[in-house]
């Protein structure tokens, strides 16, 4: 088996159908197996299995969230290179896995693959790769994005996976920390390049920012409270910063801001159950590092 990919899926069966399309007609299915988790679906994603029996589909009837369906998928893949994809991301060259298996052999120090992300919804691929970075770009980053990554299974072993503590939204800035605490490096490279289909004006009147702005706050304090070791400083200035910069001017933002307050405060000390402060030379070491664009 030549790779896995995994993808985690909740009430978006049209883009998962698209996705796998997409997928089956890239990989040799003999070489690369498919993993989808349906978390907590309520659309019927479930149907799918019968159009895509090639695929490992397991299903969760409650919503157990995106971070721990990965937490519990990944160890269950059979291949060294574990590729994660959004539901509505798909890899735009059919050479993607030739790519990502010559870049990992070339870099052995390299744990995880960052890999370019061209959000937006297009007519065709042709469309979508004209948006893409014209300069070859390689270089070390703090992390990775979600929406389209490889990672070794040896180097994901050796961390406590995906954490179970987190429901979605940061759950990847939690497996960057511990690969280079375990001294393996974070490559970005646009030579794989990764279609997000993501609608940004319809996600903006559907209120997604608001979810994604209350989700961030919660779970880049339990970040904080876990991997640092003297989190309070950076907790205070997380607070600060997203109080002057949202919360005052953004009625809607100002009331999760405090609903989010409460919500960290009832529970922290189930979070701390989870710490395992990361050494201070580990987060100087990201700090040095470049960052990604979200």
């Amino acid at each position: 088996m030549r790779a896995s990919i995994l993808i985690v899926s909740k009430n978006r069966k049209q883009d998962l159908f698209k996705t796998l399309n997409i997928i089956e007609s890239l990989i040799d299915k003999a070489e690369v197996e498919v993993l989808v988790f349906l978390d907590g679906c309520t659309d019927e994603s479930e149907n799918l299995k019968n159009e895509f029996i090639w695929v490992k589909w397991f299903i969760s009837v409650k919503s157990i969230g995106a971070s721990a369906a990965r937490h519990q998928i990944y160890p269950l893949a059979n291949s060294e290179i574990l590729i994660g994809l959004d539901d509505d991301a798909h890899p735009l060259s059919i050479d993607f896995l030739d790519q990502i298996e010559n870049l990992l052999k070339k870099n052995l120090q390299v744990g995880i693959l960052a890999l370019e992300e061209i959000r937006g919804v297009f007519q065709s691929d042709q469309e979508a790769l004209k948006h893409a970075e014209n300069v070859k770009k390689e270089y070390l980053t703090s992390e990775f994005i979600g929406c389209g990554f490889a990672i070794r299974k040896s180097v994901y072993n050796l961390t406590n996976g995906f954490p179970v503590w987190i429901d979605i939204y940061g759950e990847e800035s939690c497996l960057s920390i511990e690969v280079i605490s375990k001294g393996y490096d974070i490559l970005y490279t646009n030579q794989v390049k990764i279609n997000h289909r993501v609608n940004k004006e319809q996600r903006k009147v559907s209120k997604q920012n608001y979810f994604r702005f209350g989700k961030q706050l919660k779970n880049s304090t339990f970040y904080f409270l876990v991997y640092y070791p003297f989190p309070l400083i950076n907790i205070l200035k997380l607070y600060w910063h997203n109080f002057k910069k949202y919360a005052l001017s953004d009625w809607q933002c100002c009331k999760i801001y405090f609903k989010t307050l409460l919500v960290v405060m009832i529970k922290t000390p189930k979070i701390l159950k989870y710490r395992k402060p990361i050494d201070k030379s580990v987060i100087l070491k990201m700090r040095s590092l470049s960052h990604l664009k979200f």
